[in-house]
Formats: structure tokens, sequence, C-alpha cells
């Protein structure tokens, strides 16, 4: 099993309600934060396709 594999990640968004992931172990780089998912990569991939229905940065939506 690859270490890709065992690592566990933990969704984030940023202001502009852009998603990631980040690994669990890891502190998260300034401007964003957890939303409370967390998993395997596939699993936390298929979160934020569930979840981020609209690409449009959220300062752009806003105009």
């Amino acid at each position: 099993m690859d270490v890709e594999a065992k690592e566990v990640y933990v969704v984030v968004v940023n202001a502009r309600r852009q998603y990631s992931i980040w690994s669990k172990h890891k502190e998260l780089p300034l401007g964003w934060k957890s939303v409370g998912y967390e998993g395997a990569k596939d699993a936390c991939l298929s979160h934020i396709n569930e979840v981020w229905t609209d690409m449009t940065p959220f300062a752009e939506a806003a105009s």
C-alpha cells in the first residue's frame, strides 16, 4: 500500500469559497479553513464534487 493511500486529508475552503484538500497532519495555509470533512484522498475529492457546484469565485459571483 502506498503512502498516499494511507494519508488522511481534510476538505478546506477559502474566503472565495474555493475548495481543496490538505493533509490532516499539516498546518493549514493562511486563508483556508476545514469544512469538517476528512478521509482518504478520493473520498475528499468526491465530497468536493458534491458540494462545490458553482466554480465562480465568490467575490466575482457577488458582482
